[in-house]
């Protein structure tokens, strides 16, 4: 089975595709939308994309990639998330005066560029991507962040361990794929809808939740696309596929301009 990822082999996503479908082949990208293009023309059955991190938040891309393509979220991973950096043999911390990483792992390790303000931090696309770049070309001035294995995928030196600003430092994982599944003990549901501006819109929206006992276990809003001013709400609530959530939805219907039910599936 064929799974797509963004980063190189390595990364975080590499290991938590690995930890959820064991045995798969993974399939690295340079970029999410190619990712989901593996979907769309279907050289991969599935993907694994990383959707929130308990430090830096949502993946925002993702959300919106999530929204536009015609895709179904199968399962969740939380992976707890520790961070490294990461430089090729021989290379001092004291050497070092750049660090390359992908924007969210940077952001998981603020205190890190606090306590060494002459180290900058450099956005790259991946995680493991980084650790590959600065042994390619010999870096001896730069040093990445990634996870312990992509320094034995390329041959790199471990230089500090624990990076991350909190040890309780998680990364939510999804498997989507094009085809609709709801897996066995499915008790969890992501949707995404938008509501007219109008008094009371939230408020009408979320008691169709409370009214039935429904618990969110997360709410967020996204600006749309091409429309200014206007908002996407994504929420997850802790029920599968039964009567009572299917009531909910129905509810929100009529309250909603419109929804999508973007998976729904066992609770990580």
């Amino acid at each position: 089975m064929k799974i797509a990822i963004q980063g190189e082999p390595g990364c975080f996503s590499h290991e938590a595709t690995l930890r959820m479908v064991p045995g798969c082949s993974v399939v690295p990208c340079p970029r999410s939308i190619d990712v989901f293009a593996r979907l769309k023309n279907r050289s991969a059955a599935a993907a694994v994309i990383p959707i929130e991190n308990s430090l830096a938040g949502s993946v925002n891309e993702h959300f919106d990639l999530l929204l536009g393509d015609n895709v179904f979220v199968r399962r969740e991973f939380r992976l707890r998330i520790s961070h490294n950096l990461i430089a090729a043999p021989g290379v001092k911390l004291h050497n070092i005066c750049r660090v390359f990483s992908h924007p969210v792992a940077l952001d998981q390790c603020r205190d890190f560029f606090k306590r060494h303000k002459k180290i900058r931090p450099e956005p790259f696309y991946d995680t493991a991507g980084s650790v590959k770049h600065i042994m390619a070309h010999n870096l001896r001035d730069a040093a990445a962040i990634a996870p312990r294995q992509a320094a034995a995928e390329y041959g790199a030196h471990i230089l500090r361990s624990g990076l991350e600003d909190d040890r309780r430092n998680f990364t939510r994982f999804f498997l989507v794929s094009s085809r609709r599944q709801i897996l066995p003990k499915a008790n969890k549901t992501s949707i995404a809808f938008s509501l007219k501006n109008v008094p009371g819109a939230l408020f009408k929206a979320l008691s169709v939740f409370a009214l039935r006992d429904i618990s969110l276990s997360k709410i967020e809003s996204r600006p749309v696309r091409g429309r200014p001013w206007e908002y996407v709400f994504y929420l997850d609530f802790l029920r599968g596929d039964d009567g009572t959530s299917k009531n909910a939805l129905r509810h929100l219907a009529e309250v909603a301009e419109w929804i999508k039910v973007l998976g729904i599936y066992p609770a990580g």
